[in-house]
């Protein structure tokens, strides 16, 4: 496994990063808490040592998943989680953190995260000065050790920088969904900070698994996809039958092809779920994984032929 440092931060990252909004179970169907408990363990196992989760992720649920599969090994893991949109004034980022900390089972989180700006899914609109002074706060009596925001555009990246130290941030990015590199990506790289990319295989589109007559379970959020769109997922499946043969040469599945083409970028890390023990194992696999530049050209190109024709003013991944 390869490492990535934290921003400026002393924390190293894996590449590959175990994602656990799964294990919330919410907007997810068939989901076994003993599975994800061995995922969890596989993935520490096959040389994974960050865990992403969040407060929302069932409501708590993925914390105490996370949290007591790795109790035993606490010191050895990076765990890094999220406060909701309607948590951001000073006093809801205090208790939010503090209820993270109890449902961890630590006395520290290694890295603490705004999951989406404040206004967002008509949450209240709380100065982001407020939001970091929080932050600030709870990094000087060591309840976290670093600061990081999710689903930023530039502008908001760049504003909650004045208020404190950013040493990360999470878009949603993958060879299906890009929208992130145009701006945001060279002011990452420009300020040394981390880009922990969440869904690289686009919600599992990139694994092949979804035929052209797929359709999701009641209740599994991916039905909402804008890739699954008729027009986005005919091109879906027309670019997966040109990155097979690519995936084949070099001795991968198409989901560890989508992992290592997001870890190709000096600056980012790829966030990969998994259900199951098996699962983790694959995903840790692809973070030893090089690809040869002319195949990321190559990818570069068969990417572009769904995303050139995605709204790029329009970041979000659903229509919820």
């Amino acid at each position: 496994m390869k490492f990535k440092p934290l921003g400026t931060s002393e924390i190293d990252i894996s590449t590959i990063i175990m994602g656990t909004w799964q294990a919330g179970k919410t907007m997810w169907t068939g989901i076994d808490d003993k599975e994800i408990r061995k995922a969890l363990r596989a993935a520490y196992d096959s040389g994974i040592t960050t865990f992403d989760t969040a407060t929302v992720y069932g409501d708590g649920h993925s914390e105490r998943m996370v949290g007591s599969a790795l109790r035993n090994i606490r010191d050895d893991v990076v765990i890094a989680t999220k406060v909701f949109p309607n948590r951001l004034d000073h006093r809801g980022v205090i208790t939010s953190c503090e209820q993270s900390l109890r449902d961890l089972g630590t006395d520290m989180i290694d890295l603490y995260q705004i999951h989406w700006p404040a206004g967002s899914f008509g949450t209240k609109v709380v100065p982001i000065e407020e939001t970091m002074t929080a932050l600030n706060t709870l990094k000087d009596q060591g309840k976290i050790r670093s600061i990081g925001v999710s689903n930023f555009s530039r502008a908001q990246l760049e504003e909650a920088s004045r208020h404190g130290r950013i040493d990360s941030l999470q878009p949603p990015y993958s060879l299906f969904w890009r929208h992130f590199e145009k701006d945001i990506l060279p002011y990452c790289t420009e300020n040394s900070i981390a880009v922990l990319a969440y869904s690289p295989m686009a919600q599992g589109f990139l694994t092949g698994k979804f035929g052209p007559d797929h359709q999701f379970e009641k209740g599994d959020h991916r039905s909402k996809n804008r890739l699954f769109k008729p027009d986005h997922y005919r091109r879906v499946q027309e670019a997966l039958a040109h990155l097979k043969p690519i995936a084949e040469r070099n001795g991968l599945s198409l989901a560890q092809l989508a992992l290592a083409w997001v870890t190709s970028h000096e600056a980012a890390c790829a966030i990969a779920g998994a259900r199951y023990a098996s699962q983790a194992r694959d995903n840790a696999a692809a973070g030893e994984t090089l690809l040869p530049e002319t195949d990321l050209e190559e990818m570069d190109r068969i990417g572009r032929r769904v995303t050139d024709h995605m709204n790029v003013e329009n970041a979000v991944m659903w229509e919820f």
